[in-house]
């Protein structure tokens, strides 16, 4: 069996027989999706994931605020259609740094790039 956070103080047994009560309640449609992970892999009381519009980067800042603070930095007159490229990614960024560090590193590499040629990013 799984280790899990115990919040209502319960014992090993009870949890184990409230996962099991669970379990048989279920439809056999959400069964074969816990079966196929595992019953023992399968924690029901795992605690959900925050909403995607209070998680933030690692200054703090949820995607919201990384754009507004962009916009107002940039100083420019932006259409809408910018500001949702950004919003996209900074969604991006806030759930998952990994998957844009390569798009942040290539950038940061093709602007001095093009430095080097004499050319303005």
């Amino acid at each position: 069996m799984t280790d899990f956070i115990n919040y209502e103080g319960l014992s090993e047994e009870e949890i184990a027989d409230r996962k099991r009560y669970m379990y048989d309640k279920m439809s056999p449609r959400r069964r074969k999706f816990v079966d196929r992970m595992g019953y023992e892999n399968w924690d029901p009381f795992a605690a959900p994931f925050d909403p995607i519009d209070i998680r933030t980067d690692r200054s703090g800042l949820t995607s919201h605020q990384l754009t507004q603070r962009y916009i107002t930095a940039s100083g420019k007159t932006i259409n809408q259609e910018y500001i949702d490229a950004i919003n996209e990614f900074n969604v991006s960024l806030v759930m998952n740094f990994e998957k844009v560090r390569p798009i942040f590193e290539y950038c940061l590499w093709y602007a001095e790039h093009l430095k080097k040629r004499g050319i303005e990013p």
